[in-house]
């Protein structure tokens, strides 16, 4: 991959992805690629962050990779949103999806699927420095409130 190429253009590069209109992907196929984006961004930040065990890793993602979590996270980045972000993590949150978090109730579960579908649109839009600009606030969002219960992520 040459420099200065985002992965999304190396990927559609390499094989031969055809230009697609966003507004045409369902909110549950923006959140199906969201989730793996959002896992992939929150992997990294952990990984990073030390170098440990797999189970030590996994421990410390799943605490912030859940509906619940992800949940309060939209929550407070719904005031930064533009228009146009809303209205994708609107319609992600008010799709029907087929399964339900083990964790989470089910008004959770939407906001994390709407989340996720605004992950995915900023990924396949091109936008990964502002999905990771609301990622980041949205981290440290629940690295705040977890510090101020005393607990550690």
């Amino acid at each position: 991959m040459e420099e200065g190429v985002t992965i999304l253009e190396a990927i559609k590069r390499e094989f031969a992805c055809k230009e697609t209109d966003l507004r045409t992907y369902s909110p549950l196929a923006l959140a199906y690629i969201g989730d793996a984006v959002f896992d992939l961004v929150i992997r990294t930040i952990v990984v990073e962050r030390g170098n440990r065990s797999a189970g030590s890793l996994h421990k410390s993602t799943v605490n912030y990779v859940n509906a619940r979590v992800q949940a309060q996270m939209i929550e407070a980045l719904q005031e930064e949103l533009s228009e146009e972000e809303l209205a994708v993590y609107r319609r992600g949150r008010n799709a029907k999806p087929h399964t339900m978090a083990k964790n989470a109730s089910g008004a959770e579960y939407r906001k994390a699927t709407g989340l996720e579908a605004l992950c995915g649109y900023l990924y396949l839009a091109g936008r990964q420095e502002r999905m990771l600009a609301l990622i980041g606030r949205a981290v440290a969002v629940v690295e705040k409130q977890a510090a101020r219960q005393g607990k550690e992520i």
